[in-house]
């Protein structure tokens, strides 16, 4: 077999790229070595001198469910609400499951005729979503009027903290001076600070209680400036301008999908208003929707899907918006 010069070219050019592959590797072993040797040298200089304490970061992320609930709070979370707020509620919960159970019980007696038995079934899910949809109500209002307070706050500490004052004096001038619920929050951490916790286990549960993520980088921030020092003003001044912003980009959301929420408005009192309209000139035409089984069951399938048509732009608004 002959062999051709083209051959013997293409042969010694993968040689050498062979050659070169492995030549690389071992610089390239070589180097990865030094540069271990080098770091082991350093942290064994650098290690003597080094802070022995750590930068709290875990007020930035969500505090993890508790694997271990009891028979009380898991009811209670099935119904949504918090035993540890029961005093943030302006209704006591027992007296909201109480009429929650009876507007169950009313619906219940309403859709008797058109539901049958399965009305029985349907009065522990109405009694629950009844219950779970107020005291959410109750705990984003809660929330929003902390967002929204959390600034003013942010700007009076670090309005104190510039002239002087100490972040924990200026921390009880907000438990002061704020409106309620942001008040009552920093008026808590002050006495949690008072009876012996330390002003950063204060914070975090503070940022844990309120739920929200701008506590929590409020909590990591005076935690590393008391770790590490720093300049705290214009980490909290920085952080209110950014609060700002995004309530803004909220409200701006929120102006941009009100024609959606004024088109469910419209969709959901449209049939009520045109059936009432229908009854008032001809009786008998709607009577039949009631007395009939089969005007029974039209009209429990509009209902079905008239709340289903209005769960789903619910939950495209609600997507659609900055959280």
């Amino acid at each position: 077999m002959n062999i051709g010069p083209l051959q013997v070219f293409l042969l010694s050019g993968a040689c050498l790229c062979l050659i070169g592959l492995a030549f690389s590797g071992v610089l390239v072993s070589r180097a990865q070595q030094q540069r271990d040797r080098r770091n082991v040298r350093l942290t064994a200089v650098v290690s003597s001198h080094a802070r022995l304490a750590k930068a709290e970061t875990a007020a930035f992320t969500a505090p993890p469910p508790s694997e271990k609930k009891g028979v009380l709070r898991s009811v209670a979370s099935l119904f949504g609400f918090d035993p540890e707020k029961t005093a943030l509620y302006p209704i006591k919960w027992w007296i909201v499951l109480a009429v929650a159970l009876m507007l169950a019980l009313f619906s219940r007696s309403l859709t008797a005729e058109f539901l049958g038995s399965g009305s029985m079934v349907a009065v522990p899910v109405v009694w629950i979503l009844l219950c779970r949809n107020y005291f959410g109500w109750i705990e984003n209002r809660r929330r929003t009027k902390l967002l929204q307070q959390f600034p003013d706050a942010l700007a009076l500490i670090v309005r104190a903290i510039r002239v002087g004052i100490p972040v924990m004096e200026a921390i009880r001038i907000v438990s002061r001076e704020c409106a309620s619920p942001t008040a009552g929050e920093f008026a808590r951490l002050v006495d949690q600070v008072a009876i012996g916790s330390s002003l950063e286990e204060g914070v975090i549960e503070l940022a844990r209680r309120s739920g929200l993520p701008e506590y929590r980088f409020f909590a990591t921030a005076l935690a590393l400036q008391n770790q590490t020092g720093g300049t705290l003003s214009d980490t909290l001044e920085n952080l209110a301008d950014v609060i700002r912003k995004r309530a803004a980009l909220k409200s701006r959301g929120k102006a941009l999908t009100s024609e959606a929420r004024a088109s469910a408005v419209i969709l959901a009192f449209l049939p009520f208003c045109t059936g009432t309209t229908l009854y008032l000139i001809n009786p008998p035409y709607i009577s039949l929707l009631f007395t009939n089984p089969s005007g029974q069951s039209m009209l429990g399938g509009a209902a079905v899907s008239l709340t289903c048509g209005l769960l789903l732009i619910r939950a495209i608004i609600k997507r659609s918006l900055p959280r």
